[in-house]
């Protein structure tokens, strides 16, 4: 095997995973908040880099095409995961509105373990169907294509994006903790959260009817 060949195989799956994950979702604002929180940030980051090399990994395998041939399947996890996002849309809505402004700062979400911060991150990334839309159906029947051990390589670059990505979230979200030290930006942030929650889960739900 080439140098070359091994090479092109990281540069694509670096690429291709960065280009998808670059955006503010659900998983996104909710490391950038404990980033400024500065709670748990390293475990949120490793748990986003070893999840996105997983379903990157399971699509590779082919898990993509599993569920592209088990539609039903797909419909439960867009359903759910609507179903989740809208409650927890909501519920960030609801704190703009009506939530103290200590509360709003994280007094009380400072005091949650690393297990109950993990399980959170956990349930928005497992239930968000737009996560295995990018890395397992996207990301990874790109992947799939590779040849023999390329497919590691190209999921080793994949990786690799996902990290770089968590980590400036995470810096971003440290260097933003003196702006985030007023009430306000709480509600801003908290609002942004609710309005993505609520977009993500319309467009999960909506996209149950059509899937085949």
């Amino acid at each position: 095997m080439s140098n070359t060949l091994i090479s092109s195989s990281w540069v694509a799956g670096f690429t291709v995973c960065l280009s998808l994950i670059i955006s503010i979702g659900a998983q996104n604002l909710y490391v950038l908040r404990q980033a400024v929180q500065g709670r748990h940030v390293g475990a949120c980051v490793a748990w986003c880099v070893v999840s996105d090399a997983l379903l990157i990994a399971l699509g590779v395998a082919g898990m993509s095409q599993l569920i592209a041939r088990a539609p039903m399947l797909a419909r439960y996890l867009s359903a759910g995961g609507a179903l989740f996002l809208l409650a927890y849309g909501l519920y960030a809505l609801w704190r703009v509105v009506f939530a103290a402004d200590v509360a709003l700062q994280g007094s009380a979400a400072a005091q949650r373990g690393l297990l109950g911060v993990l399980g959170t991150l956990a349930v928005i990334t497992l239930l968000n169907p737009h996560v295995y839309l990018d890395t397992v159906l996207l990301v990874g029947s790109i992947g799939a294509r590779q040849e023999g051990a390329l497919k590691a390589v190209f999921v080793a670059g994949a990786a690799c994006a996902s990290l770089l990505w968590f980590a400036l979230l995470a810096s971003a979200g440290r260097r933003m903790q003196r702006w985030f030290a007023r009430p306000a930006a709480w509600r801003v942030l908290d609002a942004a959260t609710g309005v993505m929650m609520l977009a993500l889960a319309w467009w999960g739900w909506t996209g149950i009817g059509t899937a085949p």
